[in-house]
């Protein structure tokens, strides 16, 4: 959910386009020409006026982007000021000097640190000898000199322990180069992999690497091969022909073997070699059927799978290295009806269960030749929780992280033997005080009666009297939980008495599989009406004033915002939509896209008739009409390769032609350099949160 608004408040000073700062503060909207295209499927006919402006390339789509980016600096150029003083509050709460818990692997103890001052981390690790120095594996500061993003990832240790792998993009497109480094020398070697994906894995023999491709057009990744680090030479081992899979190569904590999974929306394939003989050929686990999902983990003598197979929520099973039909698999938790098994993690001793009730995560620990499993206790009514750095199959404890939010982020240590909890460390946020907050969780009741969870916190004394401003937050979609988590740059809108919520509308998994199915094809309304039902129920119950309502999703949680301001226009004073899917038709119909004929299976394929209607009645893009819109923040990036540019520059085009309160503002901020993520440094977000926060602040007049 990273924004992309990044700005810098130097640049926003400068004089814009020759413009003096006098004639900024009255630069006319830009209004993109209409060129009308048609658009034709089942019969229907839709005319697209601004259907050029995917011309990434044209000198006049360029252009236009430019004036939308001019007219949106001079519009909040009065809060110059309050956009620093935003900034500087935000990093005063980060500890500039910080270092994360180490974890065990191998002969060594892995850890990461950031130094005052510095965007980026720095990659380390020592020798499990407390005395031993720290040895840096990569500085991605000195990596980052010059850009305007990287990711520097997968940093996969050779078995030897002396070599390392890792994986590098510069653009925010997600294609990546991966290099190869001497730990011992420090130096990188000639050797690299260019155009591929970040998913990279030693075989355990070390002469072999496996890395994963993906089509130069769509971006799905969908060839696995292995690559000789002595000879230089790569071989293609799979090739993922199904244009709704996607293809991934991993291995487990165990080593035993290597495995490729085949993934759509709603269904799997697992395939194995041994770890030690990457020449092997693949065997099946069990060969792809509609609607079953299923994952792969190997203990010392079987396979623990997790399947949705006569589960809808899933249920483990193990199955026999030799015998790997799914109707000789055999159960060890059953099926549940109110309790999602989320994900799990396979040790020597016991299994880490992720398991979701009631709309939380519990951690369950199932300790080998038990039946009955111990859960772990957590402080907070409203929270999340996950596994953590977990990287030795032998260990008597289980890591995991927590937080709140109003608690934030914790990594703690989970005694199996003892089944006790040690806090390793709580993130130091200076000048923040959790007693200072408080958190609630809250229930509102959708149209069709279902219970929907919903997320509060505020700073304390706030009165639950309607004198609040409200920020609601959404996603729902991809079956993705949205778990409560603290936000450092949050507590700047806390401090200024806004209440903020997350509403955890259907489309994610909050409360089991169900949540999700009922939230996506044809009951994808679901997701925006439990939006606008939760939002409905924070005001009535007051904890909101009904004119200062705020509204923020990204991505597929901006095709959120963009359906509830065209469902409930009235109901939200500001919206702040980033990278904003909203053009769900055009797009779908679309196969050379990124990611579109993958995603079939979450919102449908509108090749199909029925889809296509459905589609077409909810579409932010295709649904804007006469009417008066509230305030609109809309970004995006110019490489985003997730949610195309031309997706939310239509739609604002589109917005402003239509609306019919011009008094209102409708912003459109375009990263020229960077995709989906926006830029990528640590304090480069701070600053493209101040002005997301800056323009909710702008409209209550708070300067």
């Amino acid at each position: 959910m990273s924004k992309s608004l990044s700005l810098s408040i130097l640049f926003l000073s400068l004089a814009l386009g020759g413009l003096n700062v006098k004639a900024q503060t009255t630069i006319n909207e830009p209004i993109a020409e209409k060129i009308p295209t048609k658009l034709k499927k089942h019969g229907d006919v839709r005319i697209d006026d601004y259907f050029w402006l995917r011309e990434k390339t044209s000198e006049k789509v360029l252009s236009h982007l430019k004036l939308e980016n001019e007219y949106t600096k001079a519009k909040m150029l009065d809060t110059l000021d309050l956009q620093e003083k935003l900034y500087t509050e935000m990093k005063s709460r980060v500890k500039e000097d910080d270092q994360s818990v180490p974890y065990k692997k191998g002969n060594y103890l892995y850890f990461s640190k950031i130094l005052k001052g510095q965007e980026y981390p720095i990659y380390c690790r020592k020798s499990t000898d407390i005395k031993s120095a720290d040895q840096v594996l990569i500085d991605v500061n000195e990596l980052a000199t010059g850009l305007d993003f990287i990711k520097v990832t997968s940093l996969r240790i050779h078995p030897d322990e002396n070599l390392m792998a890792y994986a590098v993009d510069t653009k925010g497109d997600r294609v990546f180069t991966i290099y190869f480094k001497d730990i011992k020398s420090g130096k990188v070697l000639p050797q690299k992999i260019e155009n591929v994906t970040e998913n990279i894995v030693w075989a355990e023999t070390g002469k072999i690497l496996f890395y994963g491709k993906q089509d130069p057009k769509t971006l799905r990744s969908d060839k696995i091969y292995q690559y000789d680090f002595e000879t230089g030479k790569s071989k293609l081992v799979y090739t993922e022909k199904d244009e709704k899979f996607e293809a991934y190569v991993y291995k487990t904590n165990a080593k035993k073997f290597i495995f490729i999974t085949a993934n759509s929306t709603l269904s799997s394939e697992v395939r194995y070699i041994p770890a030690n003989s990457p020449g092997s050929k693949f065997k099946i686990i069990s060969p792809r059927a509609p609607k079953h999902e299923y994952s792969v983990y190997e203990a010392e003598d079987k396979f623990i799978i997790m399947t949705n197979w006569k589960a809808k929520n899933f249920r483990l099973m193990s199955a026999d290295f030799k015998t790997t039909q799914k109707e000789k698999w055999k159960e060890i938790i059953p099926h549940r009806k109110d309790v999602l098994l989320e994900s799990y993690a396979v040790f020597k001793s016991f299994i880490a269960l992720v398991e979701r009730s009631g709309g939380l995560t519990q951690v369950g620990i199932l300790k080998n030749g038990e039946t009955n499993r111990t859960y772990i206790t957590f402080p907070d009514a409203a929270y999340g929780v996950s596994l953590g750095d977990n990287a030795e199959f032998d260990q008597a404890t289980l890591r995991y992280d927590f937080d709140s939010m109003n608690r934030p982020h914790s990594v703690y240590d989970y005694d199996i033997a003892k089944n006790e909890s040690l806090l390793l460390k709580e993130k130091d946020v200076p000048g923040y005080k959790s007693a200072d907050y408080v958190s609630e969780r809250v229930f509102a009741t959708a149209s069709d009666g279902a219970q929907i969870p919903i997320s509060l916190v505020y700073k304390k004394g706030t009165k639950k009297d309607s004198s609040a401003k409200l920020y609601v937050y959404g996603y729902g979609s991809y079956g993705m939980s949205l778990d409560p988590y603290f936000d450092l740059t949050r507590v700047s809108l806390l401090d200024r008495g806004f209440v903020y919520a997350i509403i955890h509308v259907r489309g994610g998994s909050e409360m089991g599989r169900h949540w999700y199915d009922d939230g996506k094809f044809f009951k994808k309304k679901n997701t925006f009406t439990d939006f606008i039902a939760g939002t409905e129920f924070l005001i009535k119950e007051k904890y909101g004033n009904a004119k200062k309502v705020y509204a923020n999703g990204g991505s597929a949680g901006g095709l959120l915002m963009g359906a509830v301001i065209n469902m409930r226009p009235d109901l939200y004073h500001g919206v702040v939509a980033d990278v904003p899917f909203v053009d769900v038709v055009t797009t779908m119909l679309d196969s050379s896209i990124p990611l579109t004929t993958g995603e079939y299976e979450e919102w449908g394929n509108p090749n199909n008739k029925k889809y296509y209607e459905y589609m077409k009645s909810y579409s932010p893009y295709d649904n804007v009409k006469a009417q008066a819109y509230p305030n609109l923040l809309v970004t995006t990036g110019l490489n985003d390769s997730q949610v195309a540019y031309w997706e939310p520059a239509k739609w604002v085009a589109k917005l402003r032609d239509m609306r019919t309160d011009k008094s209102k503002l409708l912003l459109m901020k375009i990263e020229m350099e960077v995709g989906h993520g926006g830029k990528s440094g640590r304090f480069e977000y701070l600053r493209e949160e101040a002005i997301s926060q800056a323009f909710v602040l702008m409209l209550e007049g708070i300067k």
